[in-house]
């Protein structure tokens, strides 16, 4: 079995007046963790959602395994339908339900018994090392305990692709390094692929083989991480190798 591959061809998108991305052509594989990163405004978070199928591009085709998923201001395979699921960057938590409720609220849409959710829920739970608080609201967890609620509610979905939206900005570096090493170790045994949008070096080398390095709205440079940074071209890559170093 072929695996699965996402394809950008020539994607623009504008908000207003501005430009968020200028055809903008790039793949991503199934197996091989992708970091998309870029200073800010450069469009990291469209190329998610238009992934995604949150956004439609204005011009250009995204395909899925060689057929087209979204087109010029069309998305012709709706998001429930891509086999990923994201994590975003306030996490989208509802305040006034509990964890697993949260997680069972994201899989709504999934077609199983109300016991299947709950079995699911409880297994994503217990996966992201969180499911002795599945009674406890949002707000009575620490930065790292939301985050992992979070992750659970998208790996219940049992995604192909795990799209995160700089979900690792609040939390401290002890807990951020913990969170990727766990993240990294759960991919790796559910078979999921990740899509990292990051401007952070840590976690881009922590978790992703792969970069697309965007700017402006196009693509500065993409490839291997570690050979990008070897021999960075721009700006974002040549701080990634100052600081890694």
């Amino acid at each position: 079995m072929k695996p699965h591959t996402f394809e950008f061809r020539a994607v623009s998108k504008k908000f207003g007046a501005t430009l968020a991305l200028k055809e903008v052509s790039f793949n991503i594989q199934e197996g091989v963790h992708v970091a998309i990163t870029g200073p800010s405004g450069c469009g990291k978070s469209t190329v998610l959602r238009l992934l995604a199928g949150l956004d439609a591009p204005d011009r250009g085709e995204i395909y899925l395994n060689g057929a087209v998923i979204s087109s010029s201001s069309c998305i012709a395979v709706p998001a429930h339908k891509r086999e990923l699921a994201m994590v975003f960057q306030d996490l989208a938590l509802w305040p006034n339900l509990s964890a697993l409720e949260n997680v069972m609220l994201g899989l709504s849409g999934v077609n199983c018994t109300q016991d299947e959710k709950n079995n699911r829920a409880l297994e994503a739970l217990k996966l992201c090392a969180i499911e002795g608080l599945y009674q406890r609201m949002p707000g009575q967890l620490s930065g790292g305990q939301q985050q992992r609620l979070a992750l659970a509610r998208a790996v219940a979905l049992t995604p192909k692709f795990l799209l995160l939206d700089e979900p690792f900005s609040g939390l401290d570096l002890l807990t951020k390094m913990r969170l990727l090493d766990e993240i990294a170790s759960l991919a790796d045994r559910r078979k999921i692929t990740l899509i990292l949008v990051s401007h952070d070096p840590f976690e881009a080398t922590a978790l992703c083989r792969n970069a697309v390095v965007l700017n402006e709205g196009v693509i500065e440079e993409s490839g291997l991480l570690a050979e990008l940074i070897e021999r960075p071209k721009s700006e974002i890559l040549k701080i990634f190798k100052r600081r890694i170093k």
